[in-house]
């Protein structure tokens, strides 16, 4: 397989069909028209169209981020352009239903497609990333004639769908949002509010942006339980499809971003008056579903949305470190410590164990990052299609409480991979000339959008680890143990890191007690953060656990697959030596139920 800087397709082989055995799935009727080499097919046209489309225009993007003209938004055109590739693909409906023009791919082989644009261009893989969340979405819960008013275009590329669910005075605290939705005796509704951090909120590289808001019908409950979800069109469109007047949503202004610079960032007023379609002043949003079930239906595009996030964490980080390692073996740079020879010649910088630590640290983070996401995607292949209802019960359960730690533990690290990835190129890592450096920019959003790192933790300790008294936790927590079991019965490498994993279950079990056994619920959540990344860690230790079973099934080959192997078992080696035993220490602290940032007063600082 030929190598790239953007992600390696032989990991993605051995996770997909050595690891997770994807084509087993096409025994399902859903997958029945796949094999081995459709997957494999559409996963090269992913990397060639990436490559050549996205990839090239990443640093034009980010130099030249969208800005406002006479009130149209201004992008460079080779957006644009590889969007009309991406399109043409068929890519934006990989998972959907063939009615609706989809290819019907396992998630799990659709994740690793959609890795390719986010490693390439994260930027510009947003826009495609959103619509596909908006589309799903409405096939879940919209009508039948929303599904062929607004879907069929998004699928075909022509409309491109947002989500808006922040505003200014709200932010994540979506109880407090304000817009308002006046029903009319035509059964549309008119929407006034303003919405904030909405990416994709205005461009012109479609026909038409189809926005998913969160609003208030008046009378409704107050909090959550009164939100209800519209669909708000840029342009209306009439009963043939057929593009109308300019709807009541209007461009305030961009938000300028450190990172991330290609999507555009926006502040929307909807129901200014500035546009008043058919005469009045109002944004015309259609309802989908039940009234004030809003939050509830958007979750469908949240929770799709969180993997995906994480997922374009690990893609970062993954680029990053291959990046980093094509550079650490072409720089020429010092001398063994033991030679003390001035006129030996200079060795790569690859040659000295400190930049190996930073590259393995950076492999282990990004190689288990990717495992999780794509365990995901096979967790919700199982939800979809298990032929067992009992089996696509546990799949859910199993993905519900994953998708927090899905989210965070690859923005974090996967972060920390891309910081690495500057350290080794030393002072031109910190330059505008190398990847890197942007890479670590656009990757600091990933720990704040769709859900701070506060907020998944708050979810994962507060919300899934006690849902239906416990039982989604003590289903990671089995499965985990399946695996120890496996390792320690496979003996060799496998066995050597069953040990380690086993402790560290038993440690969540042992501390998640203790914490919601204080009876004091600000007390257990006051550091949920510390239990998510631990948590987190114990998880993807788990995923190298799983590959190293993986790696010792495929016996010792030589050769280039005999070193990929190797890598793979140093990898996961580095993990339970330098990552694992640090949660020893979290689990302590979290144990002794510290009250240190609970009793912090405000006025100390």
């Amino acid at each position: 397989m030929s190598s790239s800087t953007l992600l390696s397709r032989r990991d993605l082989a051995f996770l997909l069909h050595d690891w997770l055995d994807v084509t087993r799935l096409t025994e399902r009727p859903r997958y029945a028209e796949h094999s081995r080499d459709t997957f494999d097919a559409v996963l090269d046209l992913a990397a060639q169209v990436a490559a050549e489309h996205f990839a090239t225009h990443n640093k034009a993007a980010d130099a030249t981020e969208p800005s406002i003209d006479g009130g149209r938004v201004r992008i460079i055109p080779q957006v644009k352009a590889a969007l009309d590739v991406f399109a043409r693909t068929g890519l934006l409906a990989a998972t959907m239903d063939e009615s609706v023009g989809g290819m019907q791919l396992p998630h799990a082989v659709a994740e690793a497609c959609f890795a390719w644009f986010q490693a390439a261009n994260v930027g510009t893989a947003a826009y495609p990333f959103l619509t596909r969340g908006n589309a799903n979405l409405l096939l879940a819960h919209g009508s039948a004639e929303q599904i062929d008013t607004w879907v069929t275009p998004m699928v075909e590329g022509r409309f491109f769908g947002t989500m808006c669910l922040s505003e200014p005075q709200a932010g994540s605290s979506l109880a407090d949002i304000t817009t308002r939705a006046e029903p009319q005796d035509d059964g549309t509704y008119r929407l006034t509010g303003t919405k904030m951090w909405i990416s994709g909120g205005d461009h012109e590289l479609a026909e038409n942006i189809v926005h998913l808001v969160l609003a208030r019908i008046p009378g409704g409950p107050p909090g959550v339980k009164g939100i209800s979800l519209f669909i708000v069109p840029k342009v209306l469109v009439d009963g043939d499809g057929r593009l109308g007047p300019r709807n009541d949503v209007v461009l305030v202004g961009l938000n300028h971003k450190m990172g991330y610079r290609g999507t555009t960032n926006t502040l929307l007023n909807f129901g200014e008056g500035v546009h008043r379609p058919y005469g009045r002043a109002g944004a015309v949003g259609y309802l989908v579903g039940e009234p004030h079930q809003g939050l509830a239906q958007m979750f469908h595009m949240m929770n799709e949305a969180r993997i995906g996030v994480g997922a374009g964490a690990t893609a970062l980080g993954y680029t990053g470190y291959l990046k980093s390692l094509a550079y650490a073996r072409q720089r020429p740079q010092g001398r063994p410590v033991a030679d003390k020879d001035p006129t030996a010649p200079q060795v790569p910088i690859i040659a000295h164990p400190d930049v190996r630590r930073m590259l393995l640290a950076q492999k282990s983070y990004v190689e288990g990052a990717l495992a999780l996401i794509l365990y995901c995607g096979r967790l919700l292949d199982e939800e979809k299609t298990a032929p067992a209802e009992a089996d696509r019960a546990r799949a859910h359960l199993l993905l519900d409480l994953l998708t927090p730690i899905a989210k965070s533990w690859p923005s974090q690290w996967c972060l920390a991979a891309n910081d690495l990835a500057i350290q080794v190129h030393g002072g031109y890592g910190y330059t505008r000339d190398y990847d890197v450096e942007q890479h670590w920019r656009d990757n600091r959003l990933n720990p704040i959008h769709e859900g701070t790192h506060g907020i998944q933790a708050l979810d994962l300790l507060g919300r899934k680890v006690t849902m239906r008294a416990g039982e989604g936790l003590e289903l990671l927590l089995e499965a985990i143990r399946a695996t120890v079991t496996r390792a320690w019965k496979a003996e060799g490498f496998a066995a050597e890191l069953a040990g380690p994993l086993g402790s560290a279950i038993d440690r969540i079990a042992v501390v998640t007690r203790r914490l919601w056994g204080s009876g004091d619920p600000e007390l257990a959540l006051a550091n949920a953060a510390l239990y998510l990344e631990a948590v987190g860690h114990v998880v993807i230790a788990w995923m190298w656990l799983e590959q190293a079973l993986a790696v010792e099934a495929l016996g010792s080959p030589d050769g280039a697959e005999g070193e990929f192997l190797a890598g793979k078992r140093q990898a996961a080696r580095y993990f339970f030596r330098y990552e694992l035993p640090k949660t020893a220490a979290q689990f302590d602290l979290l144990e002794s139920l510290d009250r240190t940032t609970l009793d912090t007063r405000e006025s100390w600082f």
